[in-house]
């Protein structure tokens, strides 16, 4: 069967048609889009299906991964994509591009199913644990935006529960912190998570270190700040430059990502694995594995013990939920990823 499969976020759009039998994929064609740059996805797929470098053969399903919450109404299901003005049904997609089967899942619902075509050499370990098969898992993961999903074994699978996690309230976690929250307070009026544990919280986060130390701000690195990607430039000045206050920003961001990923993993009871996706992870792996992710993920009190039980993976595949679209648009019924 030829599929095709999308992972759809508020940067970027990855498309593939791949053709599927005797549960092996062969890659038929796979480009990248900035989303912004689109009025719409239906627009966005005409030009991917019209640029195809062989003429396209009838599709016979597609999945799409999208980055905001999907709503179901049988068959049908509707999404908005939570960082672009983006309205997605997939009635009429299969309509409009003659599909018979078309599937719309949550962006972390799609990495769920992407982490278990992972092997070893695709995840960087941060706590190996002690890992008890079958049990409840967790992804999370923050790029433009921050998204989690907790995976639960069902018969012979595992099933992926979405949520809107990014936007729930963000809790300060110490004094600096509570400045923090404090500063964004007065900016935003309410403080979600993902206001701080994202691209755009990286920059935050680090204007809020430039109002505490106004002298140490660099004028190079605000240069960058005005002509490009904000979030990249403070990476790069920490990681790179030892810029003080991008290092003191980014050093903020891992410690509240670590407490996150914690809070999250002891919702879940997620001895089956935590798995840290999104785009900034593999680019900070570094400050990730520097120690101070874990130990604000451990750092939960009376559990503690129990939080180095769970086992803590960086996913270094930027595919992962493409390869989790792909899987589920091979499915026999669409209308539930489970119920093949």
């Amino acid at each position: 069967m030829r599929i095709l499969a999308a992972d759809i976020g508020g940067t970027k759009t990855l498309l593939q048609v791949a053709d599927y039998h005797s549960k092996r994929f062969q890659l038929i064609h796979e480009q990248r889009f900035h989303s912004a740059a689109f009025d719409d996805f239906h627009q966005l797929l005409e030009q991917f299906l019209a640029e195809m470098p062989t003429p396209l053969s009838p599709l016979h399903s597609a999945c799409l991964a999208v980055a905001g919450p999907v709503q179901e109404q049988g068959e049908q299901q509707t999404a908005s994509v939570t960082n672009l003005p983006w309205t997605i049904d997939s009635a009429h997609l299969g309509e409009a591009f003659n599909i018979p089967k078309v599937r719309l899942i949550n962006d972390f619902q799609a990495i769920g199913y992407g982490v278990q075509t992972l092997d070893k050499s695709e995840l960087y370990s941060l706590q190996a644990g002690a890992p008890q098969l079958q049990a409840p898992a967790l992804v999370i993961g923050a790029g433009t935006g921050l998204g989690a999903g907790q995976l639960i074994w069902c018969q012979d699978h595992y099933r992926i529960i979405a949520s809107e996690y990014g936007h729930a309230d963000f809790a300060p976690t110490d004094t600096l912190q509570i400045e923090l929250w404090q500063f964004l307070r007065q900016r935003l009026g309410r403080v979600a998570i993902e206001s701080v544990l994202s691209g755009p919280g990286l920059v935050n986060i680090y204007q809020f270190f430039c109002s505490r130390q106004p002298a140490a701000v660099s004028w190079q690195l605000q240069q960058r700040l005005s002509t490009g990607d904000s979030a990249a430039a403070i990476s790069e000045y920490a990681q790179e430059h030892q810029d003080s206050l991008a290092c003191q920003a980014l050093a903020l961001l891992v410690s509240i990502y670590g407490a996150q990923a914690g809070n999250l993993a002891l919702v879940s009871l997620a001895q089956g694995g935590v798995y840290i996706a999104g785009g900034i992870a593999p680019k900070i792996l570094g400050q990730l594995s520097g120690g101070d992710f874990i130990k604000s993920f451990n750092n939960k009190g009376k559990m503690s013990h129990l939080m180095e039980k769970f086992p803590v993976a960086v996913v270094m595949d930027p595919k992962v939920g493409l390869r989790g679209a792909a899987f589920v648009a091979t499915l026999h019924k669409t209308s539930d990823p489970d119920a093949s």
